[in-house]
């Protein structure tokens, strides 16, 4: 992506992140660490979800994401792309932290907002470890700089192979305010890292401004 729109052939959260942030994700692993969750099929989009849809709020900087399923309360830093238009990772220095991709919209807004955050770095399991593990209707919350929260409710957790992320389905608008958290999973090798990435799929039910 490039200023916010898709470079042909490029995905936001690569197939993945650079290859060296990629291999330090897993490093924990290698020393006798265990592969996060993944989701089952019953998660997949396609199912009733929630029929709640609440209206779109103004634009709000997301500060702080709250997951009570997972017991994530993390707080959230701005995120830009790289020279190949990739998402560039959050720093790895800090487990508890995730990241949101500041050129599309925030969390709340009209449109598909996008948090991205480590599943582990060298020192164990990382702010997004538990992702594949929420299920249809759990419930997550975003507060942001204008003192106001933002509640989704999940609508389906998939995991994708790096080599065939599927960009349009991901990124693209949805009805109101959608939110994708995304983090790397599935299968992994000392060589390459994880060779997938886990997205959960969620959607606004609730804003309070400030």
């Amino acid at each position: 992506m490039e200023s916010g729109k898709h470079r042909a052939g490029r995905s936001l959260w690569p197939g993945t992140i650079a290859a060296g942030a990629a291999l330090v994700a897993g490093a924990w692993l290698l020393s006798g660490g265990r592969l996060p969750p993944l989701p089952g099929a019953d998660q997949a989009l396609g199912a009733v979800g929630s029929q709640v849809y609440a209206p779109p709020r103004d634009r709000a900087v997301p500060t702080r994401i709250r997951i009570p399923r997972l017991g994530v309360d993390a707080p959230v830093t701005g995120l830009g792309l790289d020279a190949d238009g990739r998402l560039e990772p959050p720093a790895d220095t800090d487990r508890n932290l995730a990241g949101w991709y500041r050129g599309g919209v925030t969390p709340g807004q009209r449109g598909t907002s996008v948090l991205a955050g480590h599943v582990d770095t060298r020192d164990g399991p990382a702010v997004f470890y538990g992702l594949g593990s929420l299920r249809r209707g759990d419930q997550l919350e975003v507060a942001g700089a204008d003192h106001g929260t933002s509640w989704f409710v999940v609508d389906a957790v998939e995991v994708y192979p790096k080599k065939d992320f599927p960009d349009q389905k991901v990124y693209g608008p949805g009805r109101g305010s959608q939110l994708r958290l995304i983090t790397c999973g599935g299968g992994y090798s000392a060589q390459e890292g994880y060779d997938g990435n886990v997205v959960v799929f969620a959607h606004l039910v609730r804003g309070v401004p400030a």
